[in-house]
This record gives structure tokens, sequence and C-alpha cells, in this order.
């Protein structure tokens, strides 16, 4: 028997037999919440698990699915993410009467961005995007009961089937002018004539909706704050890392010979994005609506790594993806156990939240200093590696205007850490009662923020193996 299949699919295959033991159990016995939840997490590890082991180097289905070293790298990013989220929403989970239909639709759409990671067929890359969205859609409307929820989902699955109808318009001309849709065989035809400019356009356009760059933004802060954090928390890191991921492959592997007018759009995508992103962040209140414009500022960083179009610009990406998931999810985690336990979700409501939760408040700063690029924190790093990427193309007028944004993002910042141990508050969140399993989550989350900064072979194993994408 050819055991290539399972090997290449493992880690597809591990989560799809998750999907069906959960609809078993769901159609089953009853069961208790925190059983099942300790279940899931089990499987989340035993797949991250398989991910660091038998690597194999191939394709599938005539070349419609690749897999190699980089690639697995990358969906093991997703799915310590996805492990660390199911951890932190531990307390919320565990009284949620529909637990399993949410692990059913992140799930699914984690299924669905791991074939859109592996894609090396136009086609294949389409399906694994909608298999990923659609249920994201449903997921933000989790809490049916709140008006906020139903927007979110709304605006959510709208933005969403817009820019899908704009990254398939672009398919359909790139097919037109190349007469494939086989990634290897696209970069042959390209001459760079005007539909073919006009298709990437359009390429580029759905891009730039599914990670928030601006100006097709709008919908980010929205349905961030009107989804549950675990949602939020779902799109903010894995949603948006599956489509960098995505992007980084198209743009290396297809559109090589477009390379300067790709380049000239990323620069000027990741202009706005970082100034737009940081201007709005300064007038946040509700938490998720912060982190949602702090995310969008990230982005235009990665742009300028990107922009590179090298192995080093493949690396930062990478590292800087990890960084992310850590700080985002550490900040994620600490406004998940707030939101769930006592309801509050503003910035405001962490007035002296010191006083009353030194953990949380200890590890919600670090995430924030990571976030802002404090050294020696790994955001910092992250950073500076995306920048000495970008750099490499000679243009430091971009990386002068990143680095005087990342003194606006102080501010911002260290705004909120200033009301968490500064301000007064005659009425500060109560002392909350972590759960085990949310605060190994965290605590993880503090590690790795500290880990991926201080040891340089973190960032020397991604850069040995990126060569691969």
């Amino acid at each position: 028997m050819n055991y290539t299949i399972l090997l290449h699919l493992r880690q597809e295959l591990m989560l799809a037999a998750l999907i069906f033991l959960l609809l078993f159990i769901k159609l089953g016995k009853e069961r208790s919440n925190e059983s099942i939840l300790n279940f899931i997490n089990i499987g989340l590890l035993v797949n991250l698990g398989a991910g660091f082991c038998c690597h194999e180097t191939g394709e599938l289905f005539n070349g419609m699915f690749n897999t190699n070293t980089i690639i697995v790298f990358e969906k093991n990013l997703l799915n310590l993410a996805a492990l660390i989220i199911s951890m932190q929403s531990y307390a919320w989970l565990k009284n949620n009467d529909n637990m399993i239909e949410f692990y059913l639709l992140t799930f699914t759409s984690l299924l669905g961005m791991f074939f859109m990671i592996s894609s090396g067929n136009l086609l294949m890359f389409y399906l694994g995007l909608e298999m990923s969205t659609i249920p994201l859609a449903a997921a933000a409307n989790f809490d049916l009961t709140k008006r906020k929820s139903s927007e979110a989902a709304m605006k959510l699955i709208l933005s969403s089937a817009f820019s899908s109808g704009i990254l398939l318009l672009g398919i359909s001309f790139l097919y037109g002018t190349t007469g494939t849709l086989n990634f290897s065989i696209i970069t042959a035809h390209i001459n760079g004539n005007p539909l073919q400019l006009f298709a990437f356009i359009l390429l580029v356009t759905g891009f730039a909706f599914k990670i928030s760059a601006v100006p097709f933004h709008l919908w980010t802060a929205d349905v961030y704050e009107g989804s549950p954090v675990a949602v939020t928390s779902f799109l903010s890191v894995i949603s948006k890392a599956a489509v960098l991921f995505t992007l980084v492959n198209i743009l290396y592997k297809v559109f090589t010979p477009l390379a300067h007018t790709w380049y000239l759009i990323l620069v000027v995508l990741a202009a706005a994005t970082i100034l737009i992103g940081n201007l709005f962040a300064l007038r946040q209140d509700n938490f998720k609506r912060f982190l949602a414009f702090s995310s969008i500022a990230q982005v235009g960083f990665i742009l300028i790594g990107i922009s590179s179009s090298s192995q080093a610009g493949t690396a930062s990406l990478i590292y800087f993806v990890l960084i992310y998931i850590f700080s985002n999810l550490a900040a994620f985690g600490v406004v998940s156990v707030v939101s769930a336990l006592t309801g509050k979700e503003k910035i405001s409501d962490f007035k002296g939240f010191y006083k009353t939760n030194p953990m949380l408040s200890w590890v919600l700063t670090i995430a924030l200093f990571s976030l802002a690029g404090v050294p020696p924190t790994a955001g910092f790093f992250g950073k500076l590696f995306l920048m000495m990427a970008g750099a490499a193309k000679g243009n430091y007028g971009i990386i002068i205007f990143a680095a005087l944004n990342m003194v606006i993002s102080f501010y911002y910042y260290l705004s909120v850490v200033k009301a968490i141990f500064m301000d007064e508050n005659p009425h500060p969140i109560q002392k909350i009662a972590v759960p085990t399993v949310s605060k190994i989550a965290m605590y993880l989350c503090v590690i790795g923020i500290i880990a991926t900064g201080l040891l340089s072979m973190v960032y020397d194993y991604i850069h040995s193996i990126s060569f691969g994408l």
C-alpha cells in the first residue's frame, strides 16, 4: 500500500477525523462540556505533534496539493494558535450549550486554510478560501442573543462575498490569458499585458480585503467587536496568517515576472495601512476594536517584509506571524477571560486592573509591549527583521515612515498600560478566578513572547527552511 498520500495529508486527515468525532459526540449520549473540551485540546495537541514528524515533500492530485517543510511548519503555527485559543476560551465554552458547534465551524474553517496554504492550483486555492471563510461568518454570529453579533456576521459575509467575487473575476481573467490554473505553468505565460495586469490587481484587491489592508479594512473593527472574543481571536490571528502565507506563495511563485509592479503596490498599501491603523487605534475604547486597528497596523509592517520578494522576506513573515500568535493571543486571552466572567470589554474598565488582577495585568502588558515592538520582547525583533527585509530593495523612505509610525503605536499601547497600572478606578474589575487551562495558555504565550525574541535559533531555523516555499 502506498502511504505517501497519508503522509502528505496527515494534518488534514487528522483534523477531518476530529470533525467527524465531534459530530458523533453531538449525536450520541450527552457528555459534559469539560470532558469534551479536554478531548478537543488533546486532539489539537496530537495534530500539532504530527506536524513535526515524517516531513515529506511532494504533490498530490496532479499538482493541486503541495507540501514541503515550510508549508507543514505554517500549518503547525495555525494549529498552535487554534490550541491556544481553545485553551483560553475554556471559561466561555464550558458553559456554552453550543460548544461543539463552535468547534465544528472553526475546525472546518481551519481545514480550508490548510488546503489553501498547500494549493498549487488557483481552483484549489479558491475552494480552500471559501471553505475557510463561510464557517467563520456563522461563527461570528455565535452569540445569537446579541444584535451586534448578527451585524458582525452580516458584514463579514457581505465583505467576504464581495472580495471573493473580485478574486474569482481576477482568476477568470488570468485563466483566459494563460490557459491554465496551475501555479507553475502560469508563470511561464505571464508577459505583463494589460489584461494580466488587471487580473493581478483584482487578485491583490481580494487578498487586501482578507488581510484588512487599507482601504479595504472597513469591515474589520465592526466584525471584531460584534463577534465572540474566541472568534475575534481566530479572525485576527489564524485567518489572517493563512491568507498572508498564501499571498506570499502566489506572489513569489506565480507573479515573479511582475515583481516590480507588485512591489510598488505593496509599498503603497503598507504605508496607508500602517498610518490609518495607528490613527484609528488612538481613538478606541472597546478592547476588541482597539486590537482590530492594531492588527491592521501590524499588516502594514508585514507587507513591507513581503515586498522584498526574497528568502529573508519569507522568513521574516513566518517569524513575525509566530510572534504575533503569542502576542495577540496573550492580549485576547486576558480580554476573553474578563469578558466571559464579567462581560466587560472596554479599555476604561481596565483602569486599576493591576490592583485586583496582577497576573492578568502582567500578561496583558507584556503582550502590548511585544505588539508595540518594545525591546527585548519578540515583537521588536519581528518588526526589525521585517524592515530589514524590506530595506533590501533600497527604499529607505518606507522604512523611515514605518519607524516613525512605531512612535505613534507606542503612545496608544502604553496608554493602555498606564490605565492598567496607574489610573484610579473606584470600581475596578473584581478578582478573577482564571481556569487552570486558560492560565497555562497565557503562560505559554508569555514564554513564547520572550523566548522567540531572545533565542536566535528560532529565526535561524525558519530562515533555513524558508527557501522551500
